[in-house]
């Protein structure tokens, strides 16, 4: 009885151990197919998040105007590649100011006619520089008034406002929402004393192409009517005028306000960039020096140039970085 109740047993044993063999093969089988396909399914996810990611990076890549800080050398070796004498000297300019001027990275600006103005407010902005004195006293929403009713000049209305190529009857109110979108956004991010949250505000201004173009427009203008101040204290033989007026005025295609907004002022963001006197004249109305370094000038003394030659020990300084005198990028220290 003994042997029969064990083979029994043993045969209990074998018939639940190949039920029990069924239900784990069947078991592991089932984990093993949800391995696989949550595996896909990860890598499917994470494929999508990258390309998404990167999509996301190239769009904002491509809509920031200014782009974020780049090592100096490292940009100078990528750009300037080759031993021919001109990639050479710029390659010694780039390792000049790393080591004598302590220039450690660059901010790329976008390569257009608006470069020079848009390197200029981004710094203003970026380092919350505040309204220049003269602009604190006068309401800059009224200049476009002003010069129209109370200088009769009437000829503003063939201002041109960049690439649209603007002209007309509507100049004098697409000219005061030019000056509002300015006031509004220097008076905002000056007034923001967090620095990080200032530069998050001008990430973000500088990626709208409409505000931008029309903040550069306003400053346009501001020097149009700087110019016809200028020029009306001559006429009218006033106090002495800072000499960039000029040299400004002496040239003979901007010998009254009409020619240089005609010949110069309209073509700006169109078709041409500031020149170095009108840097000049940007420098003075924004009560700031601006520092250029030029690389294309090494190892002469027009390597580094202010705008304006003549500023007051009170101003804020910003740097350019040029390397034809047509596009600028920011220095950082």
């Amino acid at each position: 009885e003994v042997p029969s109740w064990t083979t029994a047993t043993k045969k209990s044993l074998c018939l639940m151990w190949q039920k029990v063999k069924v239900q784990l093969m069947l078991s592991m089988s089932f984990l093993v197919a949800v391995f696989w396909y949550c595996r896909r399914l990860y890598k499917f996810l994470a494929q999508l998040l990258k390309r998404w990611s990167n999509y996301l990076r190239r769009k904002l890549i491509r809509n920031l105007s200014v782009l974020t800080e780049v090592d100096l050398l490292g940009y100078s070796a990528r750009e300037w590649k080759g031993e021919t004498k001109q990639a050479k000297l710029m390659r010694e300019a780039y390792e000049d100011l790393f080591w004598n001027y302590h220039i450690k990275y660059l901010r790329q600006v976008r390569r257009d006619n608006y470069c020079v103005l848009r390197a200029v407010l981004f710094q203003l902005f970026s380092q919350g520089i505040p309204f220049p004195s003269w602009m604190k006293e006068r309401d800059i929403l009224k200049l476009p008034e002003k010069l129209l009713y109370s200088q009769g000049c009437n000829w503003i209305q063939q201002y041109s406002f960049g690439p649209e190529r603007y002209t007309g009857p509507n100049a004098f109110g697409k000219l005061r929402k030019c000056m509002e979108t300015l006031k509004t956004n220097w008076t905002e991010i000056s007034t923001t004393k967090d620095h990080e949250e200032r530069g998050n505000m001008c990430n973000t201004l500088f990626s709208d192409e409409t505000k931008e173009h029309k903040m550069y427009e306003a400053i346009k203008f501001i020097m149009l009517y700087e110019v016809v101040e200028a020029y009306e204290q001559i006429k009218n033989r006033e106090e002495p005028i800072p000499n960039l007026f000029s040299r400004l005025l002496a040239r003979d295609s901007s010998s009254d306000p009409l020619s240089f907004m005609m010949n110069h002022l309209n073509s700006i963001g169109d078709s041409v960039c500031l020149d170095q006197v009108e840097l000049l004249l940007l420098g003075y109305l924004l009560e700031v020096k601006i520092r250029v370094y030029r690389l294309h000038r090494f190892n002469t003394e027009e390597f580094q140039v202010n705008y304006p030659d003549e500023y007051r020990r009170e101003w804020n300084e910003i740097s350019l970085l040029t390397e034809d005198d047509h596009y600028y990028h920011i220095p950082l220290f």
